[in-house]
Order: C-alpha cells, then structure tokens, then sequence
C-alpha cells in the first residue's frame, strides 16, 4: 500500500461497470478512506446535488466516474439524453470540486471521442483534428467538453485535474442489455444464450474485418492510483492494450472463452463502420505504465462472471 497525500478520495459513479473495478484498487493501493457513490446517493443533473455530496464527504481528491453511457443501439435511441446528462454531470462536478477546494480531481472520457477518421493508432494530440463518428458524437463530444473545462480552470485558477481516456473498455460489472452493451458484451451474452439454446450457428453484423483495440477493465482500474499520486497535467492520456485485433478475431476469440461449438457467419448487408481504431499508448508507456492482460484471459474472467452473476440474479440484462 502506498502512502497518500490525499486523506479521502470520493468516487462518483461507483457502483457503475469501472467504479466495481475502480473503487477497490483505491482501497488496495491507497493508505487513504476511499468514499464510494452512486445515483441513488446523490443525482448529480439535480441543482446543488454535487455541492450537497462533498460538503458532506469532504474528500480532498474526486475520482469522477458518473456517467450516462450505452452502446451503439442506445446512443441511436437517446442522443439528448447522452450529449445532456454527461455535458452537465461533468460540468457542474469540476466546477463544484474547484469551489469546495477539491486538491485534485480525476476523470475518464472515452475513446470515441476521437475523430472518426484519425489514423490508428491514434495519439493524444489528434483529439481534436476533426468530429466523432456521427453515431456516437452527442456522448463523445459532451465528453471531450471537460478536456477544455480541465485545461481552463488549470489556467485561471490553478486547479489540479487529470482527464484520462481508457480504450474500448470490458470485464466483470460491464452492461450486458442489448440496448446498452457494447461489442464484447453483447457478443458474450449471445454465444452463451446460443450454445445453451444448441443453436447451429450466430450471425454477426458486417465483415468481421474492422479492427479495434481492447483493454481489461482491471488493468485500467490499477493504474488510476498511480495518475492520482503522480500526474498533475491536463494533457490526456490513453489508457489501453495498443493490439490490434479484427472483429473476426474478436468473435472466435470468444466463442472459444464460451464453448460455443457451432459456426459464425457474417451479414455483409450491415455497415462496417470505421475499418480501424486502435489507439496509441506510446504516452503510457513512457509514464511506465501498461495494460498486460491479454484478451483471451480477460475474456474468460468476464465469461466466468457473466455465468456468475446471471445465476444470482445481479448482472444488468
């Protein structure tokens, strides 16, 4: 455990997919009281519920997790709820955090808030050379809003807070609705349903070709005690594997961690999207930092979780 500078740390969106990851790597990393928080403690979209929260924690550091996120379906589905809820949630608990005094406040945005045709793999500074791809661009353009807000306040006031941009995040807790799952979710949830229903084969959406690139939501969660004892900047970081893998790959991949014995076929009729997305972690890497945990393992870790939790009744379906 390492000594820290901070006496409590006060984490928002706790009980969310990376907060169940986060919150304990505080605790085991940290000689700091670790404070989680969820929506039903405290809505952060009602008016003076985030000066409410830390006037009663009074954290002197803010890992702010709170969030409204989805896959593809629900970004579709609720675009001004996506571009409202995380623009204002963000927002209003920076600025809150400056005003109650707050020694440093550390935040995630995700990775597709880079522009749609940034060329892979994608470093830091292409955040801003061009729009998100179109789907998702309500959430990731709410989201990149607090790169600006960080680097602002910094300058004026001095305030102390780190923006850190984790890749194409999965594992245990992860959202596994059809509306809201993201790839890897979705894809385990229907080879398992498939296998137990002896289903002869799954079809996929598209080629199968596009590649993207995957990062275990425990490696993510063990280097955020490291940026809160020693990264002071507003520069982002990305926070991912860096290995390339197709979509094809990425599907068999996962019928081998389910046991699906059936075949994969491909419905060429539904878009690709963007053919490559990988994202740089050249700057990771030179803070000493890294994402080892292979996809093969960390898939059969969320598979054995997944089979865990729906038989207690506690996964989101």
């Amino acid at each position: 455990m390492n000594d820290s500078p901070y006496k409590k740390i006060l984490v928002t969106g706790a009980t969310g997919f990376l907060g169940r990851h986060i919150v304990p790597a505080l605790r085991r990393e940290l000689n700091a009281e670790v404070v989680g928080v969820g929506r039903k403690d405290f809505d952060l979209l009602k008016p003076g519920s985030a000066e409410a929260m830390l006037a009663k924690f009074k954290p002197d550091a803010v890992v702010h997790l709170a969030a409204r996120v989805g896959g593809i379906i629900a970004n579709k589905k609720y675009p001004a709820d996506f571009f409202y809820d995380n623009l204002m949630m963000n927002t209003v608990m920076l600025d809150a955090s400056y005003k109650a005094g707050i020694r440093k406040f550390l935040t995630l945005m995700g990775g597709c808030s880079y522009p749609a045709k940034a060329p892979s793999p994608i470093p830091e500074e292409l955040m801003w050379e061009g729009y998100p791809q179109s789907e998702a661009a309500p959430y990731s353009v709410a989201k990149k809003v607090v790169l600006v807000q960080s680097d602002s306040y910094r300058r004026q006031f001095g305030f102390n807070s780190v923006v850190l941009i984790p890749g194409n995040v999965y594992g245990e807790y992860d959202n596994f609705n059809e509306e809201y799952a993201h790839v890897i979710p979705a894809l385990v949830r229907r080879f398992i349903e498939a296998k137990e229903k002896n289903a002869p084969a799954i079809a996929c959406f598209g080629s199968g070709r596009p590649t993207r690139d995957f990062v275990y939501a425990g490696d993510v969660a063990a280097v955020i005690p490291w940026f809160l004892l020693n990264y002071d900047s507003s520069e982002p970081v990305n926070i991912s594997s860096g290995t390339r893998i197709t979509i094809k790959e990425l599907s068999e991949t996962i019928k081998e961690a389910t046991g699906y014995p059936g075949a994969i076929t491909w419905d060429t009729s539904k878009p690709d999207g963007q053919i490559d997305k990988i994202f740089s972690v050249e700057r990771l890497h030179k803070l000493g930092l890294n994402c080892p945990t292979t996809l093969k393992d960390g898939l059969r870790k969320t598979v054995a979780w997944f089979l865990a939790a729906r038989k207690e009744g506690s996964v989101r379906l």
